[in-house]
């Protein structure tokens, strides 16, 4: 249910949403937690109330909740097609000087419910103040922490719709497409690049720039296998993990023991595959399973939010081999470790 009301002091973010979620009838509601045969598009405005806390969701109790106080959704249209969506990102995207004109991309994990990945998609764009058009990829998860292989599979069958998504955005009028992806968004999302690195037509990829992988929920033997099949990326990834995050324990024992990435003790193998790794095993986290530190990175360290408005340096081209490990050196007033492959 949508809340139309403007509260003094509150902020609004319109964002454009592409999902394999199928509609729902419900109002307000757009999206429910099972699948489509289609890519489906909307645009829909949030409202970030005067009172938020960086790092910090505030979910209403009731709908349709408090502007003053609330998250809310205070409008939003479904889009008929791809062209239509296209066309609206490219409007917005002209309200940015040429040359300055960025996209940041989310791809939310498992156990979320559509409501839930639109709101957290909001609170990361309000407290990095990042000067993008922010594109909400939503996949069809049901929400629910016994649904996790029917996430697993919405998350595989949702890679195509997440390719084709890619390649809208880098043929609009954008200069720079970033994306974020948390948990299993990780696995459509790296498995979607490499597809689009097999396919060898990838039109306008200077355009992609930095690539957060918050948390992934991804096996660390798939990982390095996708990434030796991608290459080591032009601009290294940048990989946030916490060792003590409670939902890739759970995650590590249905998978039969494997570790996953975003859990992973070995960060100087992942800064050999191409990546910067950001350490949050000493953070206090915001949520009791620890699986949503990534959220609470502009309140603790400004220059890691400036990643997320501003990207990272691209790195020399080459093999995967033969790097070495180093602390990057930012002044981060928290107890981060950030290691990088020099």
């Amino acid at each position: 249910m949508s809340n139309t009301s403007v509260a003094q002091g509150a902020n609004s973010h319109a964002i454009l949403v592409a999902t394999t979620r199928a509609p729902d009838a419900r109002p307000g509601t757009y999206f429910d937690g099972e699948r489509s045969s289609a890519l489906n598009f909307a645009s829909i405005t949030v409202s970030v109330p005067p009172n938020h806390k960086a790092g910090n969701v505030e979910w209403p109790s009731s709908k349709p909740g408090n502007a003053q106080t609330d998250f809310v959704t205070r409008d939003g249209e479904v889009l008929p097609n791809e062209k239509q969506f296209l066309a609206e990102l490219n409007q917005r995207l002209k309200a940015q000087p040429k040359g300055q004109r960025k996209v940041l991309l989310f791809v939310h994990g498992y156990n979320t419910l559509f409501a839930e990945g639109l709101y957290r998609f909001a609170q990361v764009v309000h407290d990095s103040h990042a000067p993008s058009v922010p594109v909400f990829f939503s996949w069809a998860s049901r929400g629910k922490t016994l649904d996790y292989v029917y996430d697993n599979n919405s998350a595989t069958i949702a890679r195509d719709r997440l390719e084709r998504t890619l390649r809208l955005l880098l043929a609009s009028d954008a200069d720079e497409i970033n994306v974020l992806a948390h948990s299993m968004g990780n696995w459509v999302t790296v498995e979607a690049f490499r597809q689009i690195k097999i396919s060898g037509n990838v039109a306008s990829a200077s355009k992609l720039g930095t690539v957060i992988l918050a948390a992934p929920d991804i096996d660390e033997d798939v990982f390095k296998s996708e990434m030796q099949r991608i290459g080591k990326p032009k601009k290294p990834f940048l990989i946030i993990v916490s060792r003590d995050d409670k939902a890739l324990g759970l995650s590590r024992l249905i998978a039969g023991g494997k570790d996953r990435i975003g859990a992973s003790s070995d960060t100087a193998e992942l800064a050999n595959l191409g990546a910067i790794v950001v350490d949050l095993s000493n953070v206090k986290a915001m949520d009791a399973t620890n699986h949503s530190k990534f959220a609470q990175i502009a309140e603790m360290a400004p220059d890691l939010r400036k990643v997320l408005a501003q990207g990272i340096p691209e790195q020399e081209e080459g093999g995967l081999a033969g790097a070495t490990t180093r602390v990057l050196a930012l002044p981060v007033a928290a107890p981060i470790a950030i290691l990088t492959a020099k």
